[in-house]
């Protein structure tokens, strides 16, 4: 594995120096994070937001707007009904009957799916037959659909403005202590933050939003037994295209699926109490 970055040997950066000013304006970083103004549904975890929730959903709304106009949407009957089916009734459980839910299926193989801030969804063709059934669709729509409820693009955006702030000071008081070695203290300050703080986040965030995913589905009436089973289909249709999780901004489609089954008990007594169920669905194919 190798990171961006090299270090000369005119450029050793000795370990008290990085120390010094480097763990610091990292604890900030996390400082702020953990001190967060709001909690996420579900899973109740304190987030720090800088972004209003109104410019998010305006983002939202341009981006979905820009992402039709760019693509063919799909005149695929039977995969346009079940997106929308399956995205009406995730959205019917999540408590945001003020966001303008809207379902896009896009005339694209890429295997991928988006939620918007506000509740535009975007479902490419080319995840559905790995999605295999409705549930297979409800386990990427409600976790695509938990991305936007715990408002996860605000936070991203949110964490870049802390990590371009606390470089900032990093650059200046480093620039002050040892001038020779600023762009060397940069390159590490960099790195560290992106490997010891921006990935892993990004990482938890995805894991959350399973986590909330397989509560939505259940409670849309949805077998969550499918959540692990769709995981693991789709690690076995991605076999040698993914980096390694350290360097990822996702978690490795094993752990999601071991994760996922730990929930199960749990999403297994919500879907029992689902007033409608529909197990896993029409098929896709």
């Amino acid at each position: 594995m190798t990171s961006n970055f090299n270090l000369s040997t005119n450029d050793t950066v000795d370990r008290r120096d990085f120390l010094k000013w480097f763990a610091p304006a990292t604890a900030g970083i996390a400082m702020c994070s953990c001190f967060g103004c709001r909690t996420t549904p579900i899973t109740n975890r304190r987030q720090l937001l800088l972004i209003p929730e109104s410019q998010e959903q305006q983002m939202g709304l341009t981006a979905f707007e820009e992402v039709k106009t760019k693509n063919k949407l799909s005149t695929n009957a039977k995969y346009k009904e079940i997106v929308e089916r399956v995205g009406q009734r995730i959205a019917a459980v999540s408590n945001r009957s003020d966001y303008q839910w809207e379902f896009a299926t896009i005339a694209d193989q890429t295997q991928n799916a988006f939620c918007l801030p506000g509740g535009k969804v975007a479902f490419y063709e080319g995840i559905l037959p790995i999605c295999q059934n409705e549930a297979g669709v409800a386990v990427v729509m409600s976790h695509e659909v938990s991305h936007a409820l715990a408002r996860h693009g605000g936070e991203r955006m949110s964490q870049q403005m802390e990590v371009q702030g606390v470089g900032k000071i990093v650059q200046v008081v480093a620039k002050k202590a040892a001038p020779e070695k600023e762009e060397v203290f940069m390159s590490v300050y960099n790195v560290g933050s992106k490997y010891g703080f921006t990935l892993p986040y990004s990482r938890a965030h995805e894991s959350e939003a399973d986590e909330m995913g397989i509560h939505l589905m259940s409670l849309a009436g949805y077998d969550p037994n499918e959540a692990p089973k769709f995981w693991e289909r789709f690690g076995a249709s991605q076999k040698g295209q993914k980096p390694q999780e350290f360097m990822s901004t996702h978690p490795s489609d094993e752990r999601r699926a071991a994760a996922l089954r730990q929930l199960l008990p749990e999403a297994q007594k919500e879907y029992e109490a689902a007033p409608n169920k529909y197990g896993i669905g029409v098929s896709i194919a």
